[in-house]
């Protein structure tokens, strides 16, 4: 059995997905655009663990965060990163209010 799937479609599915804007929501928190057109805000507290993402605990180090033009995710002063796919598959932070 054929796939009704276009070559087009096919290709999709095996596209790599990028970051393409990144905003400060929270201490740890960011608000998402990847280059498919999702928007999700996702909390990392609890992926902040081990020697490169210790210092992104501190909330004024998290809010370093910058694209990388390279590898098009988001990263910070001490090249840690988060894998975009990684991060599209996190479950989504409900919005909190940070007063």
């Amino acid at each position: 059995m054929k796939s009704s799937k276009t070559e087009l479609e096919l290709r999709e599915d095996f596209m790599i997905t990028h970051i393409t804007r990144a905003k400060i929501v929270g201490p740890h928190s960011l608000e998402l655009e990847f280059d498919n057109g999702v928007n999700k805000r996702v909390n990392l507290r609890k992926e902040l663990y081990g020697k490169v993402f210790e210092p992104l605990r501190d909330p004024a180090y998290f809010a370093q965060v910058f694209i990388d033009p390279d590898s098009r995710t988001v990263t910070w002063p001490n090249r840690a990163d988060f894998a975009p796919d990684f991060l599209l598959q996190m479950e989504p932070e409900k919005e909190t209010s940070y007063a």
